[in-house]
């Protein structure tokens, strides 16, 4: 129970950090990153905010990749519910002021997308399962046996353009992100010694094994 709580955590933090590393690239204010493009596209549209168009767009993912066959983990749904949450909150809090110029905005955005790479790390670390987008490249991927970067492209090409026909904001920030948040996760990785490929994540079926074995042994 204890390495569980301390994977929670990983997690936790994750989500957290990963929100913050959102909010950063958002009040950076020269161009959302894809999936936000996409989020604020909907909530414009919809009239909810960006973190419920999150919540919803995740949702409408994991349904779709567990209909494809494709295992969620504990790790999936906490990412669906609480990155959106967080974010929203975290706006709201207005402790991000936003960027009053162009330098100051990609200063601002390549803190935000280190930051992200960070939340990624520790997100990968608790092997709790991927998040519903990266489950959705995955099933992308099997579907139509293009290579992962392909699928991952043409995605990230797809939410953008209808983020934008929503009312999005698309702008350098968007092209800067697409281009350098591989970068950064590579970077933090390397600081860090991690190997994400050698995770092995956990489904829900798994993590409630382990959860119920370990109550027994408590016993």
């Amino acid at each position: 129970m204890k390495q569980f709580a301390i994977r929670a955590t990983y997690l936790i933090v994750g989500i957290i950090l990963f929100a913050v590393g959102l909010v950063l690239t958002i009040r950076a204010n020269i161009g959302y990153a894809p999936w936000e493009v996409f989020h604020s596209g909907l909530g414009l549209a919809v009239g909810i905010s960006i973190g419920d168009a999150s919540i919803i767009a995740g949702v409408i993912i994991v349904i779709i990749v567990t209909a494809c066959g494709e295992k969620i983990g504990l790790g999936t749904v906490f990412s669906m519910i609480l990155t959106g949450v967080f974010l929203d909150e975290l706006l709201k809090l207005d402790i991000v002021p936003l960027a009053p110029n162009m330098p100051i905005g990609i200063l601002m955005l390549v803190a935000g997308m280190f930051v992200i790479a960070a939340g990624t790390y520790y997100y990968i670390k608790s092997a709790f399962g991927a998040g519903p987008r990266d489950n959705l490249m995955v099933v992308l991927n099997k579907k139509t046996k293009m290579p992962v970067g392909l699928c991952r492209g043409i995605v990230e090409l797809v939410v953008t353009f209808v983020g934008w026909l929503l009312g999005g904001m698309v702008g350098v920030g968007t092209v800067i992100t697409v281009v350098a948040i591989g970068f950064c996760v590579q970077i933090v990785f390397a600081v860090f010694k991690f190997d994400a490929a050698a995770v092995e994540h956990e489904t829900l079926a798994q993590t409630y094994k382990a959860l119920i074995a370990g109550a027994k042994r408590g016993i």
